[in-house]
C-alpha cells in the first residue's frame, strides 16, 4: 500500500491571457464598490441567476448558477486588497468546458472622477471541450468583454 501524499486538483493555468478593459467616468471607489464585490458580479453579468458567498474575504468560495443551461461555477477567492483596489481568484469546479481558471479584477484611478476597470482571465480549456484554441479565447473574451461593457453602462 502507497502511503498518501499532500496533492491538488487545483493548478495555476498556462496561456495567453483575456484582458477586458473599460473607462468609467466616475470615482474608482464607487467602481470598486461594484467589480470588487466578489459575491455581486449578478449586478454586471445578467446571465447570472444567483451568487452565494460563503465566508468572508481570501478563502472564500463563491457559487455562481446560471439562468440558462444549469451551468455552474464555484471559485475560491485568493486575494482582495480595498486600497489596492484588486482581488483575485480561482475556479474550483464547473460545467462551462473550462479546465483551470485564474481571474483577477482591477480598477486604476486616471484621474480625479475618472478609472480604468480590468478583467483579466487565464484559463485552459477542459479536457474535451470541442473549442479551437482561437474559439476559446474568443468564448472568454467575449464573455468579459460583456460584462465590462455592462459596468461601464451602470455608471453612464
Amino acid at each position: 500500500m502507497h502511503p498518501l501524499k499532500p496533492d491538488t486538483l487545483i493548478s495555476n493555468p498556462v496561456g495567453t491571457p483575456v484582458v477586458s478593459t473599460v473607462s468609467v467616468p466616475v470615482d474608482a471607489q464607487a467602481v470598486w464598490a461594484v467589480v470588487g464585490d466578489f459575491g455581486g458580479f449578478a449586478k454586471f453579468i445578467p446571465a447570472l441567476a444567483s451568487i452565494e458567498v460563503i465566508g468572508a474575504g481570501p478563502g472564500s468560495v463563491r457559487h455562481k448558477q446560471f439562468k440558462e443551461g444549469g451551468l455552474v461555477v464555484v471559485e475560491q477567492l485568493n486575494s482582495h486588497d480595498d486600497r489596492a483596489l484588486s482581488m483575485t481568484w480561482t475556479t474550483i469546479y464547473n460545467n462551462l468546458g473550462i479546465r483551470n481558471l485564474w481571474a483577477s479584477m482591477t480598477v486604476f484611478p486616471t484621474g480625479e472622477r475618472t478609472c480604468n476597470a480590468t478583467w483579466t482571465i487565464i484559463a485552459e480549456p477542459a479536457e474535451g471541450n470541442p473549442a479551437s484554441p482561437e474559439e476559446f479565447h474568443n468564448f472568454l473574451q467575449g464573455f468579459a468583454d460583456d460584462a465590462m461593457s455592462n459596468v461601464q453602462k451602470l455608471f453612464a
